[in-house]
């Protein structure tokens, strides 16, 4: 059941509430990239996650299962990463990679190439005389971000994604994230998909096994809501952030910071 982000209880002075949960089982966990390894900025290459970040990541992923679902092309997120030894979910869950190869690699929406290079042209033509405004192509989807666009501009964003919607209704969908509209192909396939599939891949759907996702934007709420009675969901933000909202969620947990993010992390590494 959707719930107030406020109404969480926080991940690390709950732990108790969490011990009981874990207790005898091996934690599966899923990290979103932006927002909950680093935190949100204006220019999507500027997102560097930090070395003890990446240290509480490498070691976690010593002690269980540890698997990055972003938004971002899959390459791009191996190369921030700067790690070998993790499953990559790139593109909202389109483009699945792990070192061990075999079964669990998996792509979707490699078909809607040409329509998505006809999208990106669309949105330059209109943003790129808009100051701030920045459309990033990647393999299965084009983003158009508006983060630093002028509040008066940012109407024109917003028409253009509506008109190539509904030129492609049938082809093309919009996940809006914090300042940014994700065009992806019209498939039945998200990041809650994506995790449902990781567990079954990996034989991780098990009894013994606690997936735990850890997430910020709305695009997480398909993971949440995909592991509700089944796993743990940790929201990372604050209720009162703006671009939060008034929005519920199917998390369990909230952690407000990326410190307390690493935190949680390393303890769960020992």
């Amino acid at each position: 059941m959707a719930k107030h982000i406020g109404d969480l209880p926080h991940a690390i002075t709950n732990g108790k509430e969490l011990a009981v949960r874990l207790a005898g089982k091996t934690p599966a966990v899923f990290l979103d990239y932006d927002g909950t390894l680093t935190p949100i900025v204006d220019r999507p290459e500027d997102a560097i996650i930090s070395e003890s970040m990446r240290d509480a990541v490498r070691g976690l992923a010593t002690r269980c299962p540890v698997c990055v679902v972003s938004g971002r092309d899959r390459p791009v997120v191996q190369e921030l990463m700067g790690l070998d030894n993790l499953i990559v979910a790139g593109s909202h869950g389109f483009d699945i990679w792990s070192p061990t190869g075999g079964s669990i690699e998996k792509e979707h929406g490699g078909e809607f190439a040409t329509l998505l290079e006809d999208v990106n042209k669309q949105l330059h033509a209109v943003m790129d005389p808009i100051e701030g405004a920045l459309v990033e192509p990647k393999k299965t989807s084009v983003a158009a971000h508006y983060r630093l666009v002028a509040e008066d501009e940012r109407p024109k964003v917003k028409a253009i994604v509506d008109q190539i919607l509904a030129a492609h209704p049938d082809h093309l969908k919009v996940t809006p994230g914090k300042m940014v509209y994700e065009i992806q192909p019209k498939i039945d396939w998200d990041k809650g998909k994506a995790v449902l599939y990781l567990l079954e891949a990996l034989k991780l759907d098990r009894d013994d096994v606690m997936p735990m996702y850890f997430g910020d934007d709305i695009t997480d709420e398909h993971a949440f809501a995909a592991l509700e009675g089944r796993g743990i969901g940790v929201f990372v933000g604050h209720a009162d952030d703006p671009e939060v909202g008034g929005r519920t969620t199917y998390a369990d947990f909230i952690l407000h910071t990326m410190e307390e993010v690493e935190q949680f992390m390393d303890g769960l590494a020992r």
